[in-house]
């Protein structure tokens, strides 16, 4: 099994790190390595901190941060021959740096599977930093980079600017999944694309945060979990390109396919990207499952019979 992998980006002030802090506190056990290119510009939560050794911040729950330099791939590599490797991995950009160059590097290292790039946005600021004279190609492009949007700080705007901001980044991010939420408070579930057993009638609500934090709108309402079952030999074209369309409402999916000459593949879609990725015997679930999230109100989990 391959070491699940997720790229964040997003400009200066976004929000990036208060992401991260969000995920640590929900690792619930799991081990969580977090790459980053300068401790000095690194605001981890001082209570998430358990000490430091060199270049390397030991964290609550076994989690960890190391700082990468100009060394993406060595680092990674080194991450995987700790005693107790990591179990996932968070790449936190600089500010100024481009999502997608950083994911071509990770895909360097071995024993790595790339799950998806997020961005970070500011609602307040985007629309100005997206069109400076200075800054703005960068702004464009790592929003062109984005699989996933998070625009943060939606709380400071009124609501009919926010709706405008929507529209505009659907011309500008078509490719991408984009949720609004405050103080980056979203379920680690949207960003891993895993959850744990659904209701009886296939849907769910998204529980409320474990460590008691105020949840953004989004991260309470707006979300439904589906499990899809999928038989061998299923249409792995016609799967993909449902799951990639924007009128299905997702914003992740993740699970095990098997094709009609029993080869498994995982797939992976993060907003309008599906990937499916050759998968060993042993890899995952033994049967054909997905697990979807989609908004509430444009996902409908009973319009997906099994295909």
């Amino acid at each position: 099994m391959r070491l699940p992998t997720h790229v964040i980006g997003g400009y200066l002030g976004a929000g990036k790190t208060t992401l991260v802090n969000q995920l640590l506190r929900q690792a619930d056990g799991e081990r969580i390595a977090v790459l980053v290119n300068d401790f000095g510009a690194l605001n981890i939560d001082a209570d998430l901190i358990v000490g430091q050794d060199g270049e390397v911040l030991s964290l609550a729950g076994g989690c960890v941060c190391c700082s990468f330099g100009s060394d993406l791939v060595g680092t990674l590599a080194g991450l995987q021959r700790r005693a107790q490797p990591p179990q996932r991995v968070l790449i936190e950009t600089s500010g100024v740096g481009l999502p997608a160059a950083v994911a071509r590097s990770a895909r360097l290292a071995p024993g790595l599977h790339l799950e998806g790039i997020v961005v970070v946005a500011d609602a307040l600021t985007l629309r100005a930093q997206a069109t400076d004279r200075y800054v703005g190609d960068t702004v464009r492009q790592q929003l062109a980079d984005a699989d996933l949007l998070l625009l943060n700080k939606a709380d400071a705007i009124a609501p009919a600017a926010l709706a405008e901001l929507r529209t505009w980044l659907q011309r500008m991010a078509p490719q991408a999944a984009c949720v609004a939420c405050v103080q980056a408070q979203v379920p680690a579930d949207l960003v891993y694309g895993t959850l744990p057993a659904p209701s009886d009638d296939g849907a769910r609500p998204w529980r409320p945060d474990p460590w008691g934090l105020k949840p953004s709108a989004p991260a309470a309402d707006a979300f439904v979990s589906h499990r899809l079952d999928v038989p061998p030999g299923a249409d792995l074209d016609a799967l993909t390109a449902r799951l990639s369309a924007p009128e299905a409402g997702l914003l992740r999916a993740k699970g095990w396919v098997v094709d009609g000459q029993g080869q498994r593949w995982l797939v992976q879609t993060v907003g309008m990207r599906t990937q499916l990725t050759r998968a060993s015997a042993t890899d995952g679930s033994p049967s054909g499952t997905l697990v979807m999230i989609g908004l509430r109100g444009r996902f409908d989990p009973q319009a997906w019979q099994a295909p």
